[in-house]
């Protein structure tokens, strides 16, 4: 039998719609079952925003209609629940650039830290994503934005989100714990937060050093002795010293 989801004969306007793209706000056009598409104008392939890869990642039916779940698919869910969460992420923050802006550089920069040391990219890049999503909460409950307020703030905001998008539970709680303390490390800490911790920090220094003047000398000292991972110090002498030396 086939999916009543993904026969046409069933299908209505809304079969096809239109979606931006997470890295460049293109308007891409889909059909209610593509899985991704690519982005015509920077070339990024996403997922579907109004579908899960194949709708077997998550329908609670899956293995009554399509059988077993293959291995390739359940490795590859949690990996394409990154896009859906930048988009909301996207949809929370609405018209404020500068916070969709700041998440999507620290994302970048986790992609990379996060590849290079092993780290879960589903956990790592929603954290990033997510990580500053309580700020408005923070200004508008306590007039502060502070790092305090916003750990406090962010993490039942991004429960909302992971749970909306059928996030496992231990993934869900793993994401909230990082954004809850994600300027505060413990003294042991897990990998994913390392990772998410050293790509904040050095997006944060790139804009510090945007607005005033921070000297070669005094960035080194800062990335030896504050970044907790080795691919996050490559990444930032890389990011900052080498954009210092132009």
């Amino acid at each position: 039998m086939k999916c009543p989801g993904q026969d046409t004969q069933y299908w209505d306007a809304n079969a096809i719609f239109e979606a931006k793209c997470p890295e460049c706000e293109h308007v891409v056009e889909f059909f209610k079952d593509d899985t991704t598409r690519k982005c015509g104008n920077c070339g990024y392939r996403f997922v579907n925003p109004k579908m899960d890869f194949g709708c077997a990642a998550y329908c609670q039916y899956a293995e009554q209609c399509i059988g077993d779940l293959p291995p390739e698919l359940l490795a590859q869910k949690e990996d394409l629940l990154k896009d859906r969460v930048a988009i909301e992420m996207k949809r929370y923050f609405k018209t404020d650039f500068k916070r969709i802006g700041h998440a999507t550089r620290v994302a970048r920069y986790a992609d990379r830290i996060g590849k290079a040391e092993g780290a879960n990219m589903a956990v790592v890049l929603s954290a990033a994503y997510l990580h500053d999503i309580g700020i408005h909460a923070a200004k508008q409950k306590h007039g502060n934005t502070s790092g305090r307020f916003q750990e406090q703030e962010g993490p039942p905001i991004a429960r909302s989100i992971l749970e909306k998008l059928k996030a496992p539970d231990g993934m869900i709680d793993e994401v909230c714990d990082i954004v809850g303390h994600h300027h505060h490390p413990r003294d042991e800490e897990t990998l994913n937060f390392k990772v998410l911790y050293d790509a904040d920090m050095i997006e944060n220094l790139d804009e510090q050093r945007r607005e005033s003047s921070l000297d070669m000398d005094r960035l080194s000292r800062i990335i030896e002795k504050s970044l907790l991972t080795e691919s996050g110090k490559v990444e930032a002498k890389k990011t900052l010293l080498a954009t210092n030396t132009k």
